[in-house]
C-alpha cells in the first residue's frame, strides 16, 4: 500500500512528527471546504434594474464592437483580393524585360522618381498611352494600355502616373508658347 505523503516526508526525515501534526490539524478533515449553509434554506435574488441595464449595455457593446472588427476583417479580405487580382493581371500581360542602357524615368504614387530600361520604340508606345508601367509586389512592369487602364480601376496607384494629356497646354502656363524638344531624356 502506497503511503501519504506525510507518511513519506516522515520516512525520509524532512519533518519531524511535531510539524506533520502541526499540518494535520491546520488542514484536518473535519475542516468544511469550500462554501455550506449549514442547514439554512438558499434565497434566490432577483436581478435588479440597474444590473440587467448594465448586463444589455455590455452585450450591446460587445456587439457592436464585433461588427466592427467583423467590417475590418472584409475590408482587409477585400483588399487582398484586389492586390491578388492586380498581381495576376501583371503576371499574366507583362511585356518580357528589356537589356537596354536607355532609361525611362516616371515617378511613382509617392513622387519618387523611378526608371526602368526600355527601347526608343518602347519609349514612344510608353508616351502615346499605348503601354503601362504597373506596380505589382514592388516590383514595375511593362504592361499594355488596356491593362494599365483596368489594374487602374482597382488600385490607382498601382499604375504610375503618365500624362496622357501631355498635348493639352494651360492657357495660364508661361511656358505654353514653348515646346518641348522631341529628343529631350531626362
Amino acid at each position: 500500500m502506497s503511503l501519504s505523503l506525510r507518511d513519506q516526508l516522515l520516512q525520509a526525515g524532512l519533518i519531524s512528527k511535531k510539524q506533520a501534526e502541526k499540518a494535520q490539524a491546520a488542514t484536518g478533515k473535519d475542516k468544511p471546504r469550500g462554501q455550506h449553509n449549514h442547514g439554512k434554506p438558499v434565497v434566490a435574488q432577483a436581478p435588479n434594474a440597474e444590473a440587467l441595464k448594465a448586463a444589455e449595455a455590455a452585450r450591446q457593446a460587445k456587439a457592436a464592437k464585433d461588427r466592427e472588427l467583423m467590417e475590418k476583417a472584409k475590408e482587409k479580405q477585400a483588399l487582398k483580393a484586389r492586390y491578388a487580382e492586380i498581381k495576376q493581371l501583371v503576371e499574366a500581360n507583362k511585356l518580357p524585360p528589356v537589356t537596354s542602357d536607355t532609361l525611362y524615368n516616371f515617378t511613382d504614387h509617392k513622387n519618387n522618381i523611378r526608371r526602368i530600361p526600355v527601347t526608343p520604340e518602347l519609349r514612344a508606345q510608353i508616351i502615346d498611352g499605348r503601354i503601362g508601367i504597373a506596380r505589382s509586389e514592388g516590383r514595375y512592369s511593362l504592361v499594355p494600355g488596356a491593362v494599365a487602364d483596368k489594374i487602374r480601376e482597382r488600385d490607382p496607384r498601382a499604375v504610375a502616373t503618365i500624362n496622357r494629356e501631355a498635348d493639352k497646354v494651360d492657357e495660364n502656363d508661361p511656358y505654353k508658347d514653348y515646346k518641348v524638344p522631341d529628343d529631350l531624356i531626362w
